[in-house]
């Protein structure tokens, strides 16, 4: 004797809804088994929910239902083998894309793990201190904005000469400098050779304070006046470090050399 499920059961096998079965009834897709005429309940055999499960993979592999329908009703078995092996090599192709966006996904969340730890969460002013860093200035960029940070190390890939790109790679980091009253964004060397547009920050200590775009002026004003009346230093630059608060958003660290 057959097993019936009904159309809530046979939905919950397949992992879908039961209007996603009534949708595929009307069109003919794949039709219940038995259905009461008086009440128009529909029931589903174990065939049927082979067959519910063969069109529910093969719309993941974003075939239509017209075309799935075309395949389902093939008589030749060379047809519907022939078919199926595209459609394996199909969802094979699928998964090495889905990998691929994956390992992306998960460099970006390491990424911005790695920013999370670097992101010091302190209230008012607190002294760092840091090894000697090169860092390579713009020629126009001036202010961080979402266009030039989406690819920023391009820009200053580009304006390395090509025979000397493989010579340079830069930290994942953003920053602004600013001597003289002139602000560049810039990007930290791991390698590099001499070329116009390098500066050298000086190894030692720096006063830093976090701060967003809002009371970035601010902030940067109050920690300069704290490196001359507490650190008796004047100022000859500033680094104020972009820090990824956000996929869309950052902050700023701010900072100051007081070693001097």
């Amino acid at each position: 004797m057959k097993k019936y499920f009904s159309i809530g059961e046979a939905a919950k096998a397949v992992n879908t809804t039961s209007e996603t079965l009534r949708h595929y009834d009307r069109i003919g897709l794949v039709k219940p088994s038995k259905k009461d005429e008086w009440t128009n309940y529909r029931y589903y055999t174990e065939q049927d929910i082979v067959r519910l499960n063969t069109v529910l993979a093969l719309q993941l592999m974003d075939l239509p239902l017209k075309e799935i329908k075309k395949v389902l009703e093939y008589d030749d078995l060379e047809k519907i083998v022939d078919f199926l092996a595209q459609a394996e090599k199909r969802a094979d192709e699928k998964i090495k894309a889905l990998q691929h966006s994956k390992s992306k996904i998960r460099s970006a969340k390491a990424d911005y793990e790695r920013k999370l730890q670097m992101r010091q969460k302190t209230d008012g002013t607190f002294i760092k201190d840091f090894p000697e860093r090169v860092i390579l200035l713009s020629d126009t960029l001036e202010v961080p904005t979402l266009d030039n940070l989406w690819n920023y190390l391009s820009h200053f890939y580009d304006k390395v000469t090509p025979a000397l790109k493989e010579q340079f790679t830069f930290e994942d980091l953003a920053g602004i400098y600013t001597e003289n009253g002139l602000s560049r964004l810039f990007a930290i060397c791991i390698n590099y050779v001499n070329i116009d547009g390098l500066k050298v920050l000086p190894k030692g200590k720096y006063l830093c304070a976090g701060c967003t775009e809002e009371n970035r002026k601010q902030v940067l004003s109050d920690v300069m006046n704290m490196a001359r009346t507490k650190y008796g230093v004047e100022p000859t630059f500033t680094v104020q470090l972009i820090v990824v608060s956000g996929i869309l958003h950052w902050d700023y660290e701010v900072q100051v050399y007081v070693d001097g």
